[in-house]
């Protein structure tokens, strides 16, 4: 049968039709960054003559191999330089001027890619009458190798430019697939959330989205002295003197040998403790201002922003009998992650174990810095807070909320937790149904509440926060000792 053609700036793509939505996958949004082009600031795509089949998900990103088989279903997508391609999905029946649901997906800016099968967007786009957009960027060495002090056109944070070029081929072309540019929301978790706090400091992003949704990620940022530190390991890898060395070599060598520089790097820095060396750095021409205090200031003034953590997220890096490092190790892997100095005083409140690993990193990591960076944009534009509670009973991975447990209720893709033995049981698809309708209402109206879910602002007077679980409700502070004992390690208090 025919696909669905859509008409946009670069040329015609014929898509497919499956389950009354439109898809087209494997849309080229900026020039292969290959070649002079590599750790480059994207560019546009050539454009093409004849109608181009978009029924095939891009290459993704190069990044460490899927050891267990879940990130991409069991499947082995192609890895390479070459991997700037986004995905739509399309309500066949949707008309236009739809709200459009830009997703950036997580992975601590080295794994991860739009085609993952939890981020399909048929059931968000069928139910919702949204358009749905999923974008791969450039991980790892390739997309946040802060390289910009080399001068020569080098640039840094090349993944969130990477965002920025697909946020912008979405304004110019996504009325061509019935959303109406005017109205986009980005939601993202993790990895894609930091993105997001990202997004809402850059200069260059400003205009190209209406709405954000932050799932378990806020500012996160290396500082230059870092990040020239981690570039200048990379390249003392790599046999290059960034001080006057020949940096073509940095164009010229093969993607794999990078990739294999950078994993012996990560392991001498690391130790194999948690880590975070690509991730977004400040840097004067892309990102001047650390997205917490840029938040504060008002650089993403009149947009409202629905965030949010799991209850248990620190459980998915630290279970009993995982090779977790030991409590001090990993306490000054958390004090550079953060950069706030010595924790040593707030670790007194958990016990020296992996469950004390867990719980610091789910306290101080994610839930206060969602906590601070709601206050920050509080004032600015409406916010609404959330928290994740749902668990599955004596499941070894699920029986606490880890971090990423949501993502398939907000997609309502829950045949994906099929592949961790689970079965799909009515209370689920309820669980689902609710997040998934307060997701869609935020993006059509900047409000997630419904009428089945009414959802009151976050507030620093009364601090509503609707806590997802087989009880649904709304809860008022909660753990309001906690809050404040971890507020002033992650920034002010209102």
């Amino acid at each position: 049968m025919e696909g669905p053609i859509a008409v946009t700036c670069y040329g015609r793509l014929k898509g497919m039709q499956a389950n009354g939505v439109n898809i087209w996958r494997g849309i080229p949004f900026a020039a292969p960054p290959v070649g002079e082009l590599r750790f480059r600031a994207p560019q546009p795509p050539e454009p093409w003559s004849s109608v181009r089949d978009a029924l095939e998900f891009g290459p993704v990103s190069h990044q460490p191999p899927d050891t267990r088989g879940t990130r991409f279903g069991g499947s082995k997508p192609q890895h390479s330089e070459d991997c700037l391609y986004l995905n739509i999905w399309s309500p066949r029946a949707g008309g236009e001027g739809l709200p459009v649901m830009v997703w950036i997906h997580g992975g601590t800016f080295v794994t991860g890619a739009g085609s993952q099968p939890m981020f399909d967007g048929a059931s968000l786009a069928a139910r919702g009458k949204v358009i749905v957009v999923s974008i791969n960027y450039r991980l790892g060495p390739f997309g946040f190798l802060h390289l910009s002090p080399l001068g020569e056109g080098y640039a840094s944070n090349q993944g969130l430019l990477d965002q920025i070029a697909a946020l912008k081929w979405v304004q110019q072309n996504i009325a061509a697939f019935g959303g109406d540019p005017k109205h986009v929301t980005v939601f993202g978790e993790s990895a894609g959330s930091m993105s997001i706090a990202a997004l809402l400091a850059m200069p260059a992003a400003k205009g190209l989205f209406s709405g954000a949704i932050m799932q378990s990620g806020t500012s996160q940022t290396l500082q230059p002295q870092q990040a020239e530190g981690i570039a200048a390991g990379l390249l003392d890898e790599l046999g290059i003197s960034p001080g006057g060395g020949d940096t073509s070599l940095l164009i010229s060598l093969p993607a794999e040998k990078i990739m294999e520089a950078a994993e012996r790097m990560t392991f001498k820095l690391s130790g194999g403790s948690l880590s975070m060396f690509y991730q977004p750095v400040i840097d004067h021409d892309t990102l001047p201002e650390d997205p917490a205090k840029a938040v504060s200031g008002g650089s993403a003034s009149g947009i409202p922003l629905l965030i949010g953590t799991n209850r248990d997220e620190g459980n998915l890096f630290f279970r009993e009998g995982s090779n977790a490092a030991g409590f001090e190790q990993s306490l000054k892997a958390l004090e550079m992650m953060m950069g706030r100095g010595n924790l040593s005083e707030i670790a007194r409140h958990y016990p020296t174990s992996w469950q004390g690993q867990a719980d610091i990193l789910t306290d101080l990591y994610f839930w206060s810095n969602a906590v601070s960076f709601a206050e920050r944009q509080w004032a600015h534009a409406p916010v609404w807070m959330y928290r994740f509670d749902w668990t599955v009973q004596g499941h070894p991975l699920l029986g606490k909320a880890v971090h990423g447990a949501e993502i398939v209720y907000a997609f309502n893709n829950l045949s994906n937790l099929k592949r961790l033995g689970l079965e799909i049981k009515p209370s689920m698809k309820r669980l689902a149904e609710a997040m998934q309708g307060a997701w869609i209402a935020f993006a059509h109206r900047g409000d997630p509440g419904t009428l089945g879910l009414p959802w009151p602002q976050y507030s620093p007077k009364d601090r509503a926060t609707l806590i997802f679980d087989e009880d649904t409700r709304i809860v008022h502070d909660p753990e309001p000792e906690k809050r404040k004992r971890l507020i002033r390690y992650v920034g002010t208090s209102l």
